[in-house]
C-alpha cells in the first residue's frame, strides 16, 4: 500500500504543468475528452508496465546501497526538472491517425524519458515491486491529466501552475534528501559537505526558476480558429 500510494502522489504532483499534462489539455481541445482519457490510460499503462518492470529488474542485478543512494539523488533531479518547467513543440499535431490512435501514439512518446516515467522506475527500484507502483504510477497519471483536462478546458481556467509546481518540486527535493540521509554513511555528512550540498542545490533552484519564469509557459486553451 505505501508503494502504491506513494507511486500514485508523486506522480500526480510531478504530471502538474508537465509536458504530457500540456498535450492531453491540447488534445482535448480536438477531441473528446473520454477519447483523450482512455487514450492517455492505455498509452501510460503499456509504457509505465515497462518502465516499473526496467526498475523492477535493475533492483535484482545492481547492490542495494547504489541503489537507494541513485533513487534517492533521483528524486532530487525530479524536483529541479519540475522547477525549469515544459513547454509542447508540437507534438499534439505530429501524428494524424483515428483521435485515439493520434493520442495515444503521441502521448506514449511523448513519456519516453519524461520525469514521470523515470520517476515510475525509480520508484520501482526503491519499493522492488511492479504491479503497486504500476497500478499507482498509472493512477496517477490519470488524475493528474483529469485535472488539467477539466480545470483547463472545461472550466476554461487555468491550473495554479506556479503553486503546484512549487509544492511538487519541492516534495521531491525533500523526499531525495531524506532518502540520501538514510543512504549515505553518517561520517558523509559533516558541516562542510552539508554546506557546499545547500549552496549548489539553492543555485540550482534560482536559476531553473529564471528559466521557467523566462518560458512563461502556461496550460494550453482551446485554439479557436
Amino acid at each position: 500500500m505505501t508503494a502504491f500510494l506513494t507511486s500514485l502522489i508523486f506522480v500526480v504532483l510531478a504530471e502538474m504543468g508537465d509536458k504530457t499534462q500540456l498535450l492531453a489539455m491540447a488534445f482535448a481541445c480536438r477531441y473528446r475528452w473520454q477519447t483523450v482519457m482512455w487514450a492517455v490510460f492505455w498509452a501510460t499503462a503499456v509504457n509505465h508496465l515497462l518502465a516499473a518492470a526496467a526498475g523492477n529488474y535493475l533492483a535484482t542485478v545492481v547492490p542495494m546501497e547504489y541503489i537507494k543512494v541513485a533513487a534517492a539523488a533521483s528524486f532530487i533531479i525530479f524536483g529541479l526538472w519540475t522547477l525549469r518547467g515544459d513547454t509542447l513543440h508540437g507534438e499534439d499535431k505530429r501524428f494524424q491517425f483515428s483521435p485515439f490512435w493520434t493520442v495515444a501514439i503521441a502521448f506514449f512518446i511523448a513519456e519516453m524519458g519524461d520525469k514521470t516515467q523515470l520517476a515510475t522506475i525509480a520508484l520501482a527500484v526503491k519499493y522492488n515491486t511492479v504491479f503497486t507502483v504500476w497500478m499507482g504510477t498509472t493512477l496517477g497519471m490519470l488524475i493528474s491529466n483529469a485535472i488539467g483536462i477539466i480545470i483547463g478546458i472545461v472550466m476554461g481556467k487555468h491550473i495554479p501552475e506556479k503553486f503546484m509546481k512549487w509544492f511538487a518540486a519541492l516534495t521531491f527535493i525533500g523526499f531525495g534528501i531524506y532518502g540520501l540521509y538514510e543512504a549515505l554513511p553518517k561520517h558523509v555528512w559533516n558541516p562542510a559537505i552539508v554546506a557546499v550540498g545547500i549552496i549548489l542545490l539553492l543555485i540550482s533552484i534560482y536559476f531553473l526558476s529564471r528559466i521557467n519564469r523566462q518560458k512563461n509557459s502556461k496550460s494550453p486553451v482551446c485554439e479557436r480558429e
